[in-house]
């Protein structure tokens, strides 16, 4: 950490290491460690929802029983069951109507829409299911909050990677069509583009949107003034705030932004919060931007996705889960749209697809040690439905929206760096996610081929209380298409 009065009182955070990639654009000069201090759990008694007061009529829908909201304060939040109960613009209506094709707000958007938007405006801590739409709340936040004749900027997003954060730029352009706001994403340039931080303008853009380390050096280097930020939003902010690298960099810009404009709003989303990174987080809201702040959680036997069914193959060894790939996978996968293949290392994605090449399937692979521009294409080129097939490591496993994607397959089951023998849950649930967005049909695969595996499924099984039903047979065509059935794909 550049400063130490933050930490010094916080929980201490584990420090996670990725199989696959480093999520951010450089690797650290000496790598970052967490500190080992403690300090006495969050008192968050005075924080809750009291019969007296239970305007929240939305919180005892048994539909949305399983989002749990504490609010601080005296303000009354009435659920917003329609997009003109938010008192929008025209011009941002039209957005969401016209540009999103939206109808009527999700479970999650009736429910913490009006806590972004009401005044006077409250920090929020949000978890929310993959695909539930919570990126539609922060980009509604943020265009809401725009002056449009200040052409300074007022809205600042922070993601870890790249490939995030040109998906939420298009969300934003998308939804802030009619709207005139400009944006600008703060990422790394690729090499044909580049252009050294000390030449380029300062940023004029209303709404920025970037990775932690682009937009800290812009910062830094006076580029990116935040004297004028009214809302600032992590995404996946358990990722940003308790991983290594991320987290000094993300206090950083805080820190930055709360010596100038201590009124700025915070928004931190993720699809996963630990109870540690949750108690860091909310110590970090409170002791730097002093204000009151509301939350929202989903409860840890709730995130299993119901819409994705969830299968394991067993496979004799390495071998046959190749084949399972190229005869079950590409045959049976073009019937129900496109397919993310997780693995766990870069080095494994690369085998992998060159085994699949050599025998003449399509496939296309992403991850972190790739050039930049490369990157960019590869994804563009998938979102477009160029190809069918993405092999990937956790590059993509957070935050990456393609509608198209009904079917995942872990080729590598997702596990802990420092304790392989350990499943990396909250990975797994990321990965789940990608496929059945905004609650549509998909099929998760879970390849398995000795001892280590089956004990690693049992335990994520354990985690979630759920039981992840067998592929009879990893040799049988009617096996898998029996699984898709089920899984209303086929």
């Amino acid at each position: 950490m550049a400063d130490n009065e933050t930490t010094a009182s916080s929980p201490a955070v584990e420090i996670k290491r990725s199989w696959g990639d480093e999520a951010e654009e450089e690797e650290p000069d000496t790598p970052s460690t967490s500190d080992n201090k403690t300090t006495s759990d969050l008192k968050l008694d005075s924080l809750s929802i009291h019969d007296t007061k239970k305007l929240h009529n939305f919180l005892d829908d048994p539909q949305d029983s399983n989002i749990k909201a504490v609010t601080a304060g005296d303000t009354l939040y009435i659920s917003a069951k329609t997009f003109e109960e938010l008192n929008l613009s025209a011009d941002l209506l039209k957005g969401l109507y016209v540009e999103m094709k939206f109808e009527r707000p999700s479970k999650i958007q009736t429910i913490s829409l009006p806590m972004i938007l009401t005044h006077p405006y409250k920090h929020l801590i949000a978890q929310a299911h993959n695909g539930s739409g919570k990126t539609t709340c922060f980009v509604l936040g943020m265009l809401s909050r725009v002056d449009p004749k200040l052409t300074a900027p007022q809205a600042l997003c922070i993601c870890p990677t790249r490939e995030l954060a040109i998906q939420n730029m298009e969300v934003l352009k998308k939804m802030g069509n009619y709207t005139g706001i400009t944006s600008e994403c703060a990422i790394p340039m690729d090499s044909s583009n580049y252009v050294p931080i000390s030449k380029r303008a300062p940023v004029t853009a209303q709404v920025v949107i970037g990775t932690p380390g682009t937009i800290n050096k812009w910062v830094t280097a006076k580029k990116l003034s935040t004297n004028y930020l009214k809302i600032l939003v992590f995404d996946e902010a358990d990722h940003m705030l308790a991983e290594s690298g991320f987290k000094d960099d993300s206090v950083r810009i805080m820190k930055a932004i709360v010596r100038c404009n201590p009124d700025c709003q915070v928004l931190l989303f993720s699809a996963t919060f630990d109870d540690a990174v949750r108690a860091f987080v909310s110590k970090i809201v409170k002791d730097l931007f002093k204000g009151d702040y509301n939350q929202m959680f989903v409860n840890k036997e709730d995130l299993s996705l119901e819409s994705v069914k969830q299968y394991k193959v067993k496979c004799p060894d390495e071998l046959s889960k190749i084949m399972v790939i190229k005869d079950k996978i590409f045959e049976l996968g073009q019937k129900v749209g496109q397919t993310i293949i997780f693995v766990r290392t870069r080095n494994s994605a690369s085998t992998l697809h060159k085994t699949i090449a050599h025998d003449g399937y399509e496939v296309t692979t992403i991850q972190g040690a790739l050039r930049q521009e490369d990157r960019d294409k590869i994804v563009k080129e998938f979102k477009d439905g160029l190809t069918q097939v993405l092999i990937s490591t956790d590059l993509l496993a957070r935050g990456f929206d393609q509608s198209q994607v009904n079917l995942v397959v872990n080729f590598d089951l997702p596990v802990k760096h420092e304790f392989p023998s350990e499943p990396d849950c909250e990975v797994y649930l990321h990965r789940v996610g990608r496929a059945g967005r905004f609650g549509r049909k998909g099929a998760v695969f879970n390849l398995l081929c000795n001892d280590r595996d089956d004990m690693i499924m049992s335990k994520i099984e354990r985690h979630f209380n759920m039981e992840v039903a067998e592929v009879p047979s990893w040799r049988s065509n009617e096996d898998f298409e029996a699984a898709l059935k089920k899984a209303g794909l086929i």
